[in-house]
C-alpha cells in the first residue's frame, strides 16, 4: 500500500504476513520471525487463526531502526526552523493570535518562542559492538522518539506462546520509547480489543521563517497526507491533523518533508479472529494517545496527554491555540468509524483545573478502566494537578454526549476516589504517587499499580545486592490493595491495605541478553494491569513492570510481564506460600518493550 495514500476513514485490514514498511524514505522491512518474542519459531498472519479463548494477550512494540535511522549533528525535530547553530540555536518566534477578550487597541498576538534541538547519537539501538545509543538523542531533542511496528502475543496464563499477531505497520504504529502507550483493554461484550497509535493523516500548513527577524509564520494550505511507517522520527509529539500547533517544534516526522506532517491518535479494535478496524481523532495533539476501552454502549473511551507547544500556563488561557489545546486532552469519547471531531468541538470528559496549574495538564491521565458502569481514571505523571485515581461522570452512568450535563461532556463531574492522594504533594518526585494501572476485583477492592518515581540512586546496597531504587519506589511501588472501609459515623473510604513487592526485586539490575551491561535495568514497579477473580476467592493480575536504568530513556528498556496472585478479602500481605509473589512470565528481549496486557477476546459464545 502506498504510504501516501488517504488514512482518514474506517478501514478495516488483514493482517499483513510481515511488518512491512513500504515508504520511499528508507523504512527497512521488518523481519516477523527475527522480531517473534523469544521463540523458536516466528509467527505471521497464515499461522494466526485467533485468539486462544482463556488466554492472555500482550502488545508490545520492537525497535528496527538503524544507524542511518538518525544522523549525529541533523536538526531535530525534522522540519524544526530556528537560525544560528544546530546546537545552540536561536530560537524562532511564534506571534499567536490572542482571544478577543484578551486584545488592547496594539496588542493582538502574543509572542511564544520556539526552540529546536538536534541529533547527538545515530539511530543504533544498544548493543555490545560500540557506544552507539539511539535513545541518548532524548538528551538533546525533547521530543524526541521513533515511531516502530506493533505486535500481539497470544500467551497462556503462564507466559507460553501461543501465537503472534504483527499489526501492519503501514496502517498504525506505536512510538518507540513512549513507555505510556499501548496499553490493551477488552471490550465490555469479551469480544475485542483495543489499543492506539498514531496514523497518517492531512499535514499542517507549511511554516516559513524569516531569518531577519527570526519570526516564524504559518501558512494555510493543507499539505499532503503524513506517512505511516516504522522509523519516523518524533510522532508521539506531532501535531494531529485538526489541531496544527505553530508553536510546536515537532514539525516533520522525516527529512525533507513537503509540509509539516500530521498524525491522527487512532483507536485500533481487533477482533477475536484477528481483523481490525481503525478510528481517527483529532484529540492530544503534541503528545501521546495511551488507552481506549469499548463500553457496552459500543463507545470509545480513551485516555492521554497532550503538549501546549511553547504556551506558557498564562498564554494557554489567553489564545484559542491554548483553549483548544486544553480541551482535547485527558478522558475522550470516540465514536467507532465516524469522522474526527476537530477541537475544541470534541468529547473531552471533565475538564477541570486546580488553582495555579497549567491549563490540560491536571488531566494528564495514563491508566483507566470501567467497572459497574463507571469510568475511572489514574494521573501519575507530571508536575501539574494530583496524581491519584478520578471517578469521571455520575456513578453508574457512562458519559455520552446525549446524557451529558449543559456545556456537554466537558462539563462531567469529576471525583477523587475518597481515600486516595489528594494534595499537590503527591506529585513531587521523590517522594511522590506514580498510580497507572488499575483493576477492580469487586465494589470495594482495587488494585493499583504504581511504576515509581524512577529515580536512579547510586552507590546502594541493600541485603548485600546494589539497589537503584530510591527509598519512595522501595516504599510504594509495585502493586497497591485499596479496599473500601467505613469507620463509624464515617463515610465509606478507600484505605491502602499493602503494597505487593515480593518477586519484583524492585531496584536490582538484571541482565538481557546482547545489552550493556552499564545500562542493565532494574524493575521500578509496575504499569498496565488486568486480572481474573478465581473460585477459590483469590485474585490473579498480570503486570506490566517499569524499569529503572542509566538508559537515555528508561521507557526503552527490556521490561518484563509478571503475574501475582493474591487472597481478595486478605488485610495483611500472606506470608508463606505462593500468595503475594511475583513471577516473571515472559521477558522483553534487547529492542523489545512490553506495553500492555489484557484477557484474550473471544468470539461467538
Amino acid at each position: 500500500m502506498n504510504a501516501f495514500a488517504p488514512l482518514v476513514c474506517l478501514r478495516r485490514a488483514m493482517f499483513a504476513a510481515a511488518l512491512v514498511a513500504a515508504l520511499a524514505i528508507g523504512s527497512p522491512t521488518v523481519n516477523v520471525e527475527a522480531q517473534e518474542l523469544g521463540s523458536d519459531k516466528g509467527f505471521d498472519r497464515e499461522q494466526f487463526h485467533g485468539f486462544v479463548p482463556g488466554s492472555i494477550v500482550l502488545s508490545g512494540t520492537v525497535y528496527v531502526g538503524n544507524a542511518d535511522t538518525v544522523t549525529p549533528g541533523e536538526v531535530l525535530p525534522h522540519g524544526c526552523l530556528n537560525t544560528g547553530p544546530v546546537t545552540t540555536p536561536n530560537p524562532a518566534t511564534v506571534n499567536v493570535p490572542l482571544l478577543p477578550a484578551d486584545q488592547m487597541p496594539t496588542t493582538t498576538t502574543t509572542a511564544v518562542t520556539v526552540s529546536c534541538g538536534y541529533a547527538s547519537d545515530n539511530g543504533q539501538a544498544p548493543n555490545l559492538h560500540d557506544n552507539h545509543n539511539v535513545w541518548n538523542n532524548a538528551g538533546t531533542d525533547g521530543s524526541f522518539g521513533v515511531s516502530s511496528p506493533i505486535v500481539l502475543w497470544n500467551l497462556s496464563t503462564d507466559g507460553d506462546l501461543l501465537g503472534a499477531l504483527p499489526v501492519p505497520s503501514t496502517e498504525i504504529v506505536t512510538s518507540f520509547s513512549s513507555k505510556s502507550e499501548l496499553a490493551l483493554n477488552r471490550s465490555a461484550d469479551g469480544r475485542s480489543l483495543t489499543f492506539m497509535g498514531y496514523r497518517g493523516g492531512p499535514g499542517c500548513p507549511a511554516l516559513t521563517l524569516d531569518p531577519a527577524t527570526n519570526i516564524l509564520t504559518q501558512g494555510t494550505n493543507v499539505g499532503p497526507i503524513s506517512p505511516t511507517a516504522p522509523n519516523l522520527i518524533d510522532v508521539s509529539a506531532s501535531s494531529t491533523p485538526g489541531l496544527c500547533d505553530p508553536t510546536n517544534p515537532a514539525v516533520a516526522s522525516y527529512a525533507g518533508a513537503p509540509n509539516p506532517t500530521a498524525y491522527y491518535r487512532s483507536v485500533a479494535e481487533v477482533e477475536a479472529d484477528g481483523r481490525i478496524s481503525y478510528t481517527d481523532g483529532d484529540a492530544y495533539s503534541g503528545d501521546n494517545s495511551r488507552a481506549a476501552i469499548k463500553a457496552d454502549n459500543w463507545l470509545y473511551y480513551s485516555v492521554g496527554n497532550d503538549n501546549s507547544g511553547g504556551l506558557s500556563k498564562k498564554q494557554m488561557s489567553e489564545t484559542q491555540l491554548g483553549f483548544n489545546l486544553s480541551h482535547s486532552t485527558g478522558a475522550e469519547l470516540f465514536v467507532p468509524g465516524a469522522a474526527p471531531l476537530v477541537p475544541p468541538s470534541n468529547n473531552m470528559i471533565s475538564y477541570f483545573v486546580f488553582s495555579g496549574d497549567k491549563p490540560g495538564k491536571d488531566t494528564n491521565f495514563r491508566g483507566m478502566t470501567i467497572f459497574n458502569n463507571t469510568l475511572y481514571v489514574a494521573k501519575g505523571s507530571g508536575g501539574n494537578g494530583i496524581n491519584t485515581v478520578y471517578q469521571l461522570g455520575t456513578p453508574g452512568v457512562l458519559p455520552t454526549p446525549g446524557n451529558a450535563p449543559a456545556g456537554g461532556t466537558v462539563n462531567e463531574p469529576y471525583t477523587i476516589l475518597p481515600g486516595f492522594p489528594n494534595t499537590a504533594a503527591s506529585t513531587n518526585s521523590p517522594g511522590g504517587d506514580y498510580p497507572f494501572g488499575i483493576w477492580f476485583a469487586n465494589a470495594t477492592t482495587l488494585y493499583v499499580c504504581d511504576e515509581g518515581d524512577l529515580i536512579y540512586t547510586t552507590n546502594q546496597v541493600i541485603n548485600g545486592q546494589i539497589n537503584v531504587a530510591d527509598a519512595g519506589t522501595l516504599a510504594t511501588a509495585g502493586l497497591q490493595k485499596w479496599v473500601v472501609t467505613t469507620p463509624a459515623g464515617g463515610s465509606p473510604t478507600w484505605v491502602r491495605e499493602y503494597v505487593i513487592q515480593n518477586g519484583l526485586n524492585l531496584g536490582v539490575p538484571y541482565s538481557v541478553p546482547k545489552y550493556p551491561a552499564s545500562i542493565e535495568p532494574a524493575t521500578g514497579g509496575c504499569r498496565n494491569i488486568v486480572g481474573v477473580v478465581n473460585h477459590d476467592g483469590t485474585a490473579t493480575i498480570y503486570a506490566i513492570t517499569s524499569t529503572i536504568s542509566n538508559n537515555g530513556d528508561n521507557g526503552a528498556d527490556p521490561n518484563k510481564l509478571v503475574k501475582v496472585t493474591d487472597r481478595i478479602s486478605a488485610t495483611q500481605l500472606a506470608t508463606h506460600g505462593d500468595l503475594d509473589r511475583f513471577v516473571t512470565i515472559r521477558s522483553a528481549r534487547a529492542g523489545d518493550a512490553f506495553r500492555g496486557v489484557a484477557l484474550a477476546p473471544e468470539g461467538d459464545r
